[in-house]
């Protein structure tokens, strides 16, 4: 075999290992792949358990294995879990590895079995808001569905799965009225709900796995950026970006760097909301329109009217909705309101600073977009001379002053202004004071106005 064809087998097995890995270590042993679900359940967590699934399926695992120990979290990240664990092609096991509280508790209970470490414990299962108050029935009643559907697909008490949501389900020899029901292993084992193993490799055993090829999986770059993105810290930013990049499009003409990174801001956003749930098409719609309607006040319609307010609300709206899931608490509407009022406030601030000290930036200067150059008297630039040398002189109107008009000073003809009032055409007037560009008049009073020399003409 030539060299070159080594090197195309070589090349094509490591393809196949790294494509599918049940492919080949599938030929020895089962595989199975382990799945953690630790810390908080937040919604950058749903997409990398559905890939879990996915590449489980592909592979051709034998069982997958939820590695729970969480403190719980948001219902709807719960639940699209749950959704991806029902539809899963391959047998998934859950196993509370201490902890398995609220969202984790849902999560457990739509696996095919749950196993349980010794001193583990599971339940307290109803949602909460920021002061750890019970959420709004509304939420708390889709909560206590889910868990009793769940717990009925697997012929368990649904009972049991509802007290854990619902302090006012009360079970004779299990749980009093007013308590939450949390269950320890023991406990869970007795009524059916768990079994009870001492590690993972006793959870193997009871599989019949046991010498399976363990799978780790592990969350991956493109799953590290969603969830960077997503992160209330970060998205004001992405937000601030692309609005000011927008913002600056407008301003100059034609498709610049500005536009681009406005619009690859804000299709990071949206993006990585729309990828972890969040965000919907209806929300990308109704931002959309908003600026559609926008671009018609600023091109079309000028000034600020309905277009205007209509396209401001529609885009705000828009990226509200994007952070806020189905099921939302207090919380979450709370941190989706501190994101866009965030976000308002970098825009004001950048655009401020960009006003108040871009115009001095030399390549801006350069480029014409904002006027630097001083045109000043030293530069040979003045706006209208100044004429000190006027105050006093008499003239008259030639139009009405209105309150400007021209006045006939001598042979020289000069716009002026009223100090105050109308003055008609032809009313003698004197200059009373040179402002910059301007030459304040006043009527001259009747008596003054009579020259002394016509008077001893008349005589």
């Amino acid at each position: 075999m030539s060299g070159r064809n080594v090197l195309i087998a070589v090349l094509g097995l490591a393809a196949c290992l790294v494509s599918s890995p049940g492919a080949i270590l599938g030929q020895q042993s089962p595989l199975v792949i382990q799945v953690p679900v630790h810390g908080d359940i937040e919604l950058g967590l749903a997409p990398f358990v559905e890939r879990s699934l996915r590449e489980a399926a592909a592979s051709g695992a034998a069982a997958v294995i939820l590695d729970i120990e969480t403190p719980g979290g948001r219902v709807d990240a719960a639940q699209r879990i749950a959704n991806a664990i029902g539809d899963s092609e391959v047998p998934v096991f859950a196993f509370i590895n201490r902890r398995a509280y609220s969202a984790g508790a849902l999560i457990a209970l739509a696996a095919d079995e749950i196993f349980m470490r010794p001193a583990s414990v599971m339940g307290a299962a109803t949602p909460v808001v920021g002061a750890g108050e019970k959420a709004p029935e509304k939420i708390v009643s889709a909560m206590r569905s889910q868990m009793r559907t769940l717990a009925e697909a697997r012929d368990l008490d649904p009972a049991i799965a509802e007290a854990m949501v619902d302090e006012d389900i009360a079970i004779d020899g299990v749980v009093e009225a007013g308590k939450l029901l949390t269950l320890t292993t023991s406990e869970a084992v007795e009524l059916g709900y768990a079994r009870e193993v001492e590690d993972f490799s006793a959870l193997l055993a009871e599989l019949d796995l046991t010498g399976a090829q363990v799978v780790s999986m592990r969350v991956n770059w493109a799953e590290r950026i969603v969830r960077f993105l997503s992160n209330p810290l970060v998205a004001p930013f992405l937000l601030s970006l692309g609005f000011l990049g927008l913002i600056v499009e407008v301003k100059s003409p034609g498709l610049g760097l500005a536009g681009l990174a406005g619009l690859v801001a804000l299709s990071l956003f949206f993006g990585s909301h729309f990828i972890i749930g969040l965000a919907g098409m209806e929300d990308l719609i109704l931002f959309g329109i908003g600026l559609v309607l926008i671009g018609v006040e600023v091109f079309i319609v000028p000034g600020f009217g309905i277009f205007g307010v209509l396209g401001g609300v529609g885009v705000l709206a828009g990226v509200y909705m994007a952070m806020v899931g189905d099921l939302a608490t207090l919380p979450d509407f709370a941190q989706a309101g501190a994101v866009l009022s965030t976000s308002l406030l970098i825009i004001m601030i950048t655009s401020w600073a960009l006003l108040r000290h871009l115009p001095r930036s030399g390549q801006l200067a350069r480029s014409g977009v904002f006027l630097v150059t001083k045109g000043g008297r030293e530069e040979g630039w003045t706006s209208a001379v100044r004429r000190p040398d006027l105050v006093g002189r008499e003239g008259v109107t030639l139009t009405d002053l209105r309150p400007t008009g021209t006045v006939l000073l001598g042979e020289e003809r000069v716009d002026a202004v009223a100090e105050s009032g109308w003055v008609e055409d032809g009313t003698k007037v004197r200059v009373v004071s040179s402002e910059g560009y301007r030459l304040v008049v006043r009527p001259v009073p009747p008596r003054e106005a009579e020259r002394p020399e016509d008077q001893g003409s008349a005589n």
